[in-house]
């Protein structure tokens, strides 16, 4: 566990290799797992679904959608039904949800499950009349980790990310205190890069657009038509364990279309196996759906929690990476002036507010600056 204001690295370790990561964002969290009792809104059948309200909480005002199959039981508009998030709001779009059972609602969150089934029963118009809102939270980032790693350690670098370790987790924390390693570390930094380096000296650039994740890959050249293309293919073939290894830890999600490096489109055909191969150990099972006229080949992975990219690259992420560089680079600072989107962002996360303020020893002021350009900052002294 590697801690900034308002931000925790997990990073999920086998000697000196990384197996797997995730940010943990205890004062903004995606929501996935959390169970609401929510009240339908609009039923619209001709987008196999309905709009649902789940309350007043931040960045949840415009509710959840609830796909509607021919197994969901009649739903009728303003009716009371229990609700699991099963995908965080992301490009976009707000959160998607299911049905579950109205008893799944009640106590607190222990990390078990992760909130993709639905139940029967699951719609009760005699739920408690408080309203739409949260029943049950769901799982951590930290949770979710220690269940897909059931016999890793946790090594904390700060008595602050210690305290966040759940009580049913606490067993398996390490005592003391302790960074990353500082390869591991390295490499969880390069994680923010759009390039990756890959074997035989290859490279692949990684595009995010609202769409679909694009990756090109780049190798080296070659001489030699023939020499060109039997390189080039095994090139390609040797660096899609990294490659796929890297769409892992940044949970890249959705429709992702891969261009390798100079191969005619029959030659692209044979990678599909190596690549079923790699995909086989992703804990979300993605599919391979084969090569595109263009000779693209097409990936779909299960979208539900938000990808690194769209963590890093939100107002949120830029408002914690300027924490992070304040408290790192400029201690006296006591002041942080921002555009809205930061701002707005830093309002709606106090726990990352005050992570700072006990980092730097005093409390940091937030003042709306529009003179900035968007997603721009300045820290000044008092």
């Amino acid at each position: 566990m590697a801690s900034s204001p308002g931000e925790i690295r997990l990073a999920v370790t086998d000697h000196d290799t990384l197996v797997d990561f995730a940010l943990w964002r205890p004062g903004a969290p995606d929501r996935v797992g959390d169970v609401y009792c929510a009240r339908i809104t609009a039923l619209l059948p001709a987008m196999g679904g309905a709009f649902v309200d789940l309350g007043n909480d931040p960045g949840l005002e415009s509710g959840g959608f609830l796909p509607v199959s021919k197994d969901t039981p009649p739903l009728t508009e303003g009716q009371s039904v229990t609700v699991r998030i099963t995908r965080a709001a992301q490009g976009g779009k707000g959160v998607r949800v299911s049905l579950t059972a109205p008893d799944a609602g009640t106590g607190t969150g222990t990390g078990t499950g992760t909130g993709t089934s639905a139940h029967d029963g699951a719609t009760d118009g005699n739920l408690p009349h408080t309203g739409p809102g949260l029943r049950r939270c769901g799982p951590t980032p930290l949770e979710r980790l220690a269940a897909r790693w059931p016999t890793a350690r946790i090594v904390a670098d700060s008595p602050a990310a210690s305290a966040r370790i759940p009580v049913h987790l606490r067993d398996r924390r390490v005592q003391g205190l302790a960074g990353l390693p500082e390869d591991i570390e390295a490499e969880c930094t390069a994680l923010e890069d759009a390039e990756v380096a890959l074997p035989g000296g290859m490279r692949a650039t990684i595009t995010p657009t609202p769409a679909l994740i694009a990756i090109d890959m780049d190798a080296p050249p070659a001489r030699g038509a023939q020499a060109k293309q039997t390189a080039q293919f095994a090139a390609n073939r040797d660096a899609l364990p990294t490659l796929m290894r890297q769409i892992r830890l940044r949970n890249l999600s959705g429709a992702i279309l891969i261009d390798p490096a100079g191969l005619a489109t029959r030659k692209r055909q044979a990678l599909l196996e190596p690549v079923a191969a790699c995909l086989a150990t992703d804990p979300l099972r993605p599919r391979c759906l084969g090569v595109t006229a263009l000779g693209l080949i097409e990936i779909v992975r299960a979208r539900i929690h938000p990808s690194l990219p769209e963590l890093l690259g939100s107002a949120h992420g830029h408002a914690l990476r300027a924490l992070r560089q304040i408290v790192t680079h400029d201690p006296t600072a006591t002041i942080l002036r921002a555009g809205s989107r930061l701002i707005r962002a830093l309002e709606q996360d106090p726990l990352a507010m005050a992570d700072c303020a006990h980092a730097l020893g005093h409390p940091l002021a937030l003042r709306l600056d529009p003179s900035l350009p968007d997603l721009h900052w300045s820290a000044d002294r008092s």
